[in-house]
């Protein structure tokens, strides 16, 4: 392998990444449009594993600023990144694909607009494949494989005689 060759499959990974660390950002900070930016024109996103939906970015953006809703802390950590690239049409690099582990805390909104329930926290496996643009590299798929989650356990009191 070249030093040419090398220091761009440096620079692709590099950007790769910060693809995946910019899709992480706008999920926890709610940016819809950032979201909805990330994808290709086709790209689509697939969380029915942990219990939501599938289906084109825009489509997946509405619902998520539904369903996020409920979570107004949230922070996705995105680590174990292994990066793989591969040939479109006979051209080196046009794809890639990151496969990496995710947990992620995030904390029930309470009744008076706070964050004073417990923590929900679940973790798994995140299949990104993406595509270089024109504009740059860009999530052609998106595939959560959720594989554990801890949710609150609500207390009660005991019941007074």
């Amino acid at each position: 392998m070249t030093q040419r060759v090398e220091l761009a499959t440096v620079m692709a990974r590099l950007a790769v990444d910060e693809v995946v660390t910019e899709y992480a950002v706008a999920v926890d900070d709610g940016d819809w449009t950032a979201y909805r930016r990330l994808f290709t024109p086709d790209g689509r996103a697939d969380y029915r594993s942990a219990g939501g939906i599938e289906g084109d970015a825009g489509r997946i953006a509405g619902w998520l600023s539904q369903t996020m809703a409920l979570f107004p802390m949230r922070q996705h950590l995105i680590v174990n990144r292994r990066v793989r690239f591969g040939p479109l049409e006979q051209d080196t690099g046009d794809t890639a694909r990151v496969r990496a582990d995710y947990v992620n805390p995030m904390r029930f909104a309470g009744h008076d607009g706070g964050s004073t329930e417990p923590d929900f926290v679940c973790g798994g496996r995140y299949d990104f494949t993406l595509l270089r643009t024109d504009e740059g590299w860009r999530l052609r798929t998106v595939v959560v494989h959720e594989k554990w989650r801890r949710a609150p356990q609500r207390h009660t009191e005991p019941a007074t005689p």
